[in-house]
């Protein structure tokens, strides 16, 4: 079995020169067009011409999750998570990010268990629920 090799930083050209960030400094990515925005801990951001499913690739899994199709957040700089509908969750610096409705569930299991390697979102099973009110049953699916 070949051993994993682990990074710590990643090596992005920008319109100045080259960058090397440390992964752990990342809060999160934000697609922007063909182009993604690295929000850093250290309060500065940097624009390079990389695609967000290239990011996927190169972070670590068990650290790095992609919430929607414009972002994905470092989970140690999580600090609450919002239910409702779709979701959302507030970082660290403070900014409320939205949780995609197809990849809330995906989300939670990742955010919850990250030892689990988890390639799709696992499917939920729907409960039935029964609610009487006035002498009447009415039964209902909810996921």
């Amino acid at each position: 079995m070949l051993p994993t090799i682990q990074i710590h930083n990643l090596v992005l050209p920008t319109c100045k020169g080259v960058e090397v960030i440390d992964i752990a400094g990342i809060i999160r990515i934000k697609a922007i067009s063909n182009y993604s925005k690295l929000i850093l801990a250290n309060g500065k951001t940097l624009v390079v011409a990389k695609l967000l499913r290239w990011f996927e690739a190169k972070l670590p899994a068990d650290q790095f999750i992609r919430i929607h199709r414009t972002h994905i957040v470092n989970k140690n700089f999580i600090q609450q998570c919002i239910n409702g509908k779709t979701g959302a969750i507030k970082m660290s610096n403070g900014e409320l990010i939205d949780v995609a409705r197809r990849k809330k569930v995906f989300f939670f299991q990742r955010w919850y268990n990250p030892v689990m390697k988890i390639d799709k979102p696992i499917p939920v099973v729907p409960m039935l629920y029964l609610c009487c009110t006035n002498k009447k049953a009415i039964m209902f699916f909810t996921t």
